[in-house]
Parts: C-alpha cells; structure tokens; sequence
C-alpha cells in the first residue's frame, strides 16, 4: 500500500497540469527555504570583511612602502574612512612609543648610578700596563740583538762554507786542467803562465797527473787513455760551467788552456778513430782481419763512441764514419755507368726443385707483397728464410743490374757498417729504444706481409745521439743515386722499367730498415730530409698517367665496336683460368681492370687512382652497354582467365595470339640474332661480375687501405665496387625478359598440333589405345635446351645454364602450360559444340570425362584422346622437371594437369 500510494503521489494531480507544486518546492530546496534544513533565509553567502590596521599588515610591515599596493588593498574604504583609520593607527602607535619609552627610563637612569666610581678603578688596573709594556719591550731588543749576531756569524759561515768550496772548485779546475794537459802531452810556454798565486797549484798539479798517465799509459791502449781523458774533461766542464756561473776570473783564464785540451782531445780521438776505421774495414777478402784482432778493433771504436758521446760530438764521429768508412765505398760502387758495368763473376746459384714447384702453386697470384717483381730462394719478400746468421735479406739480382747494385751495398753495410752502428746504438742507448732480437724475426715477418714497419710508440725524430743510418749511410747511398743514378732510376719514360726500378728501390729500403739497430733508427731515417728529397723523385703520378693512356686507349679502341657478337675462340688462352668472356670489348675491360692490379703496374703509393680506374672502366662498360643492345621488345600484361578451371591466376608478359601478333612477329632469322645477342650479353656481365669479385676478394681487399664508411661500417669500398657492379646487373632482368619472350613465343608455336589431335584420332584407321605421348612433345621445350646447350653441354654456355636456366625455363613453361591449357578449353568447347551438332541433344558424353552417351565408338575416342592428352602433359612436366622447373610451384601447370585428368562434370562443376 505505501508503495502504490508513492507512486500515485508520485503521479502529477490533474488539476495542475505545469506541476507549479513540484517546481516550488525544488526552488525552496535549492535556496534553502525548505522546512527540513532548520534554517532561515539569513544564512547568505558572506561578504568581505576588512581588517583594521595593526603591525601584522603585510603592506605595512614591508621593507619599502608602496602607497599603490596599500590604496588597491584597502578599495573598498572611502579616502575619508581610511584617512580615520589611518589616525586611529598613528594614535595607537603613539601610545605604544610612550609606553616603551616609560618602561626603559627607569632602567636607563639605573645605569648612570651603577657605573659611578668604576672610572678610578679601572686607571688603578690600567697604572701596571706601561712598566710591563716597557720591560716587554726591552727584552725583545736584547732577544733580537742576539738573534742578529747569531744570524751574522751563520752567515758567514755560510759565506766561508761557499768559498771553501769554491776554492776547492778551483783546485779541482786546476787539477784538471794540468791532469789533462799531462795526459795529452799538452806543454806550456813559459810567457803563458797564469797568475803567481795559482802557479804552484798547476806546478803540483802537473807532477802528480804526471806520475800517474806515465803509470796508466803502460796499462792501458791508446783508446781507453782517450775515454778516460774525454771523462776527465767532461768532469772539468762541469766544474768550469759551475765556477763560471760565480764570476771567477780563473775560468776566464783558464779558458784559453781548456779549449786547447778539447781541440786536442778532439783531435786525438778522431785521429784514432780514423784510423781503427780504416783498419776495420777490409776491401777485400785478403784484407779481412782475424777475429782476435776485429774485436780489439771493434772494442776500440766502442771506447771511441763512448768518448764522443760524452763530449756530444755526435755528428762530428759521424763525419769520420762518412770520410773514412762509407763515401769511398759509394763513389767506387755507385757511378754513373755501374748499371751498364759487367757483374763480377760470381758462383751460379743451385737449382732448387721445390722452387719452380712453389712458384706453380701460385695461382692465383698471391698480391701480399707490392715490392717483389721477381723471386728467389733468398728473397725475403716471399719467404722469411735466413740467408745467414746477420738476417741480412738480399735481393733477387737475376738480369737486375740494380739489384746487384743494391745486394752489393747491403753486404757493405752489414759486414762493415752494422758493427759500428750497434756499437753506436749501445752507447746512446739511453737516448733511443733499442729492439730486441728475439722478436726481430717475428717484426720483420709481419714488415714483409704489409711492406713496410710499423714504428709504433716511436718518437719522432731526435737530434741527440748518434744517427748513423740516417745522417751517413742513407744520406751518402741515397745523394750517389740520385746525382749518378737518377737519370736511369728516376725515368718516368719508360714505365715498366720505372715500375721495376720503383720496387727494387723499395725492396732495397725494407732490407736496409732491417739492418737498421732500433725502430727510432728507421723511423729517423724516414723523415730525414734526403729520404724525403728521394721519395719527390720517384714522379708517381707521371706514372699513373702514361698507364692510364695506355689502358684507356686500348679500352676505347676495343669499345669503338658496337656490334654485339662472339668475337673471341673458345680456346683463347689468355683466360683460361678465368670465367671466360665471348665479347672482345668485354675481354678488354676485363684486361683493363685486372692490369690495373697487375704485378707489372701496380704501384701501392697510387691504389686510390687505381681504385678510381677501376670504378671509371666499369661506368665505361654500362655506357657501351646503353648504347649497343638493340630495342627491346615490350610484352603488354595479359590476364589470362582459362575457363572451367579451378582457379584462374593472372599472367604477365604472355606473347599475344592476334592476327596483328602474327603480322607483325619477326622473322625466325631476327629471332636467332636477337637470343644470341641477349645470350652474349648476359654471359659476360655475368663474367664480368664474377672475375671482378674474384679479384676483389684476391687481390684489391687486400692491396686497398682499410676504410670505414659514413655510418662506420667496414669495407666501404666493397660495398661501392657492389653498387658500381649492381648498375651493370641491372641489364639482366630486362634482358632475360628478352629472353623469355622469344622463348615463349617458338615454345608456344610447337604447341600448333594440339588443336589438330582429334582429326588425328578419328582419321586414324587403327582405333587402338595410345601407350606413348605425341611426337610434337619432345619439340616444346627444345628452343630452351638449344639455348642454353642442354643436349650439347656446350662448356662455353655453363655459366648461362648456372645463371639463368632455371628462372627462365620456369617462366617459358608457366607460358607454355597457359596456353596449352586454353587449347584444351577450346577443344572441349569445340568437341562438345560437334556432339550437340550431330546429336541434336546435349550430350552426357565429354572429351575430358565418361558419359552415358549411346555411342561407344565416340566414347572409345573419347577416352583414346584423353589419354593421349594426360601421356603428353606429363611428357612435357617431365620435360619441364629435367630443366630444373619445380612443377609443385607452377599454378599454370596444376591448372593443366586439372583439365587433363578431371571429368565434364568437375569441370562443368568448378565452371558453373
């Protein structure tokens, strides 16, 4: 009941229709009017209400007064209430200044009364401060003055100390001055005397140095006598420099007396080094020394080395080496007709068998090494044998008058310079790293592989030290070539000579680095001005340049021909090891490329302008390309929808059937020039590729720097070889789809006895079942195998077959199965059309399927041509199967196999 009296409340009443009732009392519960709140209307929203002023206000308390900040906070006052307020608040604060002002007065007076009579009391505290100051005072004077007598006599002390020294400094001057003097049987005028005062320290002096060279003569050779007077005077330069540094007037003095001792000295020296040089070396056999005797010799020099390095006279031992040991040498070794010269009569060197054997397994060439143009048992560029126990390597000097040249200057310097060099090497050895010999072999193996040494953690250049490879040996050899030599060596004119004098030259570099006794010699050698002045004379680029005129010349000559034909025998020798090429101008830019890489032109300083002729021939290549392949043939898409099938596939590039096809077809002969054109066309490039690879990966990866492209990937120039070799590929689709039309269409044409194989069974006399499938089979696919020599395993067409026998045969039967398949639409259409003729009624009966007709002779026949169609469609999958075409991945083929072998009905079926 109370549910259904709410909802007839909830009802409106009849006699208020606008629900006035219900609309006043939601406004009353909107504005809180209603009753059941228990509020009244009073309860309105609050209004602002305005503080008065007092210290807690924000404007008021702030740092700077701002009147506009205070007038817009206060906007709802008049300018009259504010003003009262404002006098409100200047009266409040008033009062609050009175009272702080009364509550501190009281403290303030208290303070005067507190502090009287502390006046007198703080002057008796203060009275005992000036007698304290007074003795404070007066004990620091006395403290300092002891402290400044104390400081006086230390300082003199000090002073005493310093010319206690000094004097001894002299002493030890003077003592080795005339120690010195003794020892090189210097003697001295009597007007040059020094000072009186000093001449007795000389006269003891010289009696005890005296005494003691005379001892230490008998004891020791000549060498040793000179090492130890150049300590002495190393040791009396210091002490001179230091007592210099003081002023002493005895330096002064004295220094006419010490460079008398180091003329002398240095006189000495290098006279003994001069000569224990020329009795080191030995011109010829007879004159060799004993080994007794060479290593006193060589110990001589050593003390001779050290002697020199104490005195920094580097360069000057140097000179003596030059003078006495090296220039002699090269004016009787390098003239200008010692290339001309007959070489002295030396013992043929034996046969190895193993070495024609390891020349013959060296195909292809092995381009690991760019310094070698010729071989040899001691050669160290193609093996690291030790031809003895000095690792000298030596050059292959077989009809190479320079290399002779060379092998004659590396035996020189390794049985007589090498010695003094290490011995040298060992005496600065502070200055310049020395390499150790238990890694030499492993250095110089992998110095061999990239052609040079790599002088890592080497420092650049140092002028301290002895630098004999470089300031002696390298600058003499080096000076006599290019002013006796550089005629022959440097000419550019004749570039296979060139190239050949180029890499024994450098050869002969690597050999003599080797003998070098530390990486800082090699890599001093190599930025010595003459090793730089050498290395401007070879004109590389001159070089660069007649080659490149004679590659590009026979290039252009050969591409000058625009005919598109074999032109080269099958037996052509010349590349024999190579996938060979059937187009002379392709076999020209195949020879350009490779003689760009070639033993006998290739140069490692110009690999990029190589690199960059390489890339240009294969562009060049393109272009003949662009401009000799005839027009080719565009076959329009065609959609070929083969009925009563079960399902119809779209189709592109299938020959077209119409009487304006036929018309306008080209002659068989056109046919044939135009597949072998293609078929040249696309075996070279194909050549082309594949060589150009090869020797990519042989040779050109390796004979290139190692480079990094944009985005850091290794072998950036792969990846550009590719791209310049991907834009000549580009021909082979468009020209395999050449192909494959011509192709198509003679495959097609072999397909013309389908349509007659009916009237065959019915003129046929004997009604017999056929076991075999039609003659015309075997002859479908025939123009593909001819094309690629299938049945005559032509070597010359193997990479064709490998290329392209597959794609191509796969898309000539996908034509082939099309329309062999719309043959037999059509026979049906026609076969049933005739039934239905001579029937007068649709017939059961169909060509591809049993029927309930009346006639079994038409149902023999019938079933006689089906199975003759199924024995040639699978003649023809066979067929297409033995060209390597996967059938199972040919639709139009299933297709064809489906109408062979369904009934009229399925089809009827599938059709409908």
């Amino acid at each position: 009941m109370a549910d259904r009296k709410a909802s007839t409340s909830s009802i409106p009443a009849r006699n208020d229709p606008f629900e006035l009732d219900r609309l006043a009392e939601e406004l009353a519960t909107r504005e809180g009017l209603h009753p059941s709140h228990g509020h009244s209307s009073s309860t309105s929203q609050d209004l602002p209400e305005l503080l008065p002023l007092s210290h807690d206000n924000l404007y008021l308390s702030a740092p700077e007064f701002n009147v506009e900040e205070f007038l817009l906070s206060r906007s709802y006052t008049s300018l009259p209430d504010l003003r009262a307020e404002l006098r409100d608040y200047l009266a409040t604060l008033k009062e609050e200044l009175v009272k702080l002002i009364n509550d501190d007065y009281e403290a303030f007076i208290s303070l005067s009364t507190d502090l009287r009579g502390e006046g007198a009391r703080m002057e008796r505290i203060g009275w005992p401060l000036g007698d304290l100051r007074a003795q404070i005072v007066h004990s620091r004077e006395q403290l300092q003055s002891v402290k400044d007598a104390v400081q006086d006599k230390l300082d003199r002390r000090a002073e005493l100390r310093e010319e206690k020294a000094l004097l001894q400094l002299l002493l030890k001057i003077s003592d080795s001055i005339s120690r010195l003097e003794s020892m090189l049987l210097i003697t001295n005028p009597a007007d040059s005397a020094g000072p009186s005062d000093i001449q007795p320290l000389e006269l003891i002096a010289r009696h005890q140095s005296e005494s003691e060279s005379t001892d230490e003569r008998t004891k020791m050779s000549r060498a040793k006598h000179l090492l130890r007077t150049a300590s002495e005077f190393n040791q009396l330069l210091y002490n001179s420099e230091k007592a210099a540094s003081e002023g002493c007037a005895f330096v002064k003095e004295s220094q006419w007396k010490i460079d008398r001792i180091k003329s002398t000295l240095s006189s000495d020296i290098e006279h003994l080094f001069a000569s224990t040089l020329s009795s080191l070396v030995s011109t010829s056999k007879a004159d060799m020394k004993p080994d007794v005797e060479r290593r006193k010799l060589l110990a001589d020099i050593n003390d001779c080395l050290r002697a020199y390095d104490m005195l920094g006279l580097w360069r000057d031992a140097e000179d003596v080496i030059r003078r006495e040991v090296v220039r002699d040498f090269v004016r009787k070794t390098v003239f200008p007709g010692c290339l001309a010269a007959p070489l002295s009569p030396m013992v043929p060197p034996t046969p190895f068998t193993n070495t024609s054997s390891y020349v013959n397994q060296q195909n292809p060439r092995t381009p690991y090494t760019p310094y070698t143009a010729f071989q040899s048992k001691t050669n160290p560029f193609f093996t690291s044998t030790i031809v003895n126990s000095n690792s000298i390597y030596l050059l292959d000097d077989y009809d190479n008058a320079l290399a002779a040249l060379y092998n004659t200057i590396l035996r020189f310097i390794d049985r007589e310079v090498k010695p003094i060099m290490e011995a040298a090497e060992h005496v600065s050895g502070g200055v310049k790293s020395r390499r150790p010999s238990p890694l030499a072999p492993v250095v110089k193996n992998s110095a061999i592989a990239s052609g040079s040494l790599i002088l890592e953690g080497v420092d650049v250049k140092s002028e301290d030290g002895f630098d004999i490879l470089s300031n002696v040996v390298w600058a003499e050899v080096a000076q006599g070539i290019m002013d006796d030599l550089g005629s022959s060596v440097f000419a550019v004119g004749r570039p296979e000579e060139f190239r050949k004098n180029y890499e024994t030259t450098q050869a002969f570099l690597r050999s003599l680095e080797y003998l070098a006794p530390s990486l800082q010699a090699v890599n001093d050698m190599r930025h010595h001005s003459v090793y730089e002045t050498f290395e401007r004379r070879w004109q590389l680029p001159v070089y660069f340049q007649l080659q490149w005129k004679d590659i590009v010349t026979k290039v252009e000559d050969a591409l000058e021909s625009r005919s598109l034909s074999a032109s080269i025998s099958k037996g052509n020798s010349e590349v024999s090891n190579e996938v060979v090429f059937v187009m002379a101008p392709s076999l020209a830019v195949w020879k350009a490329i490779n003689r760009c890489w070639s033993a006998e032109v290739f140069i490692p300083d110009l690999a990029h302008r190589f690199w960059r002729l390489t890339l240009q021939l294969l562009k060049r290549y393109r272009v003949w390309f662009d401009s000799s392949l005839p027009p080719f043939e565009i076959a329009s898409p065609v959609v070929d929808k083969s009925p009563n099938t079960p399902s119809a596939t779209p189709r592109m590039g299938t020959p077209s059937t119409s009487s304006q096809d036929q018309t306008d077809r080209k002659s068989v002969t056109d046919e044939d020039i135009l597949l072998s054109q293609f078929s040249i066309v696309m075996q070279d490039i194909v050549s082309m590729r594949t060589n150009v690879m090869n020797l990519w990966s042989q040779e050109i990866s390796v004979l290139l720097p190692y480079t990094e492209d944009e985005d850091g990937n290794a072998d950036a120039c792969e990846s550009v070889l590719k791209s310049a070799l991907s834009s000549l590929t580009d021909i082979l689709p468009v020209a395999r789809s050449q192909v494959e039309i011509i192709l198509s269409r003679r495959c097609c044409d072999a397909l013309a006895p389908v349509k007659s194989l009916p009237g065959q069974f019915r003129a046929a006399s004997q009604k017999h079942m056929p076991s075999k499938p039609s003659a015309f089979v075997p002859l479908i696919l025939r123009p593909v195998k001819v094309f690629f020599g299938i049945d005559t395993k032509n070597p010359s067409t193997k990479t064709m077959r490998d290329e392209f026998c597959v794609p191509v045969s796969s898309s000539v039967v996908d034509e082939v199965a099309a329309r062999y398949a719309n043959y037999l639409s059509a026979m049906r259409k026609n076969q049933e059309s005739l039934r239905r003729l001579r029937m007068g009624k649709r017939s059961g009966f169909s060509l591809f399927g049993s029927s309930n007709s009346a006639n079994d002779d038409d149902d023999r026949e019938e079933e006689r041509i089906r199975k003759q169609l199924v024995l040639d469609i699978e003649a023809f999958g066979k067929d297409a199967e033995s060209l390597g075409v996967n059938l199972s991945a040919s639709a139009a083929y299933k297709t064809l196999n489906y109408l062979a072998h369904a009934n009229v009905n399925d089809i009827d079926a599938v059709s409908s």
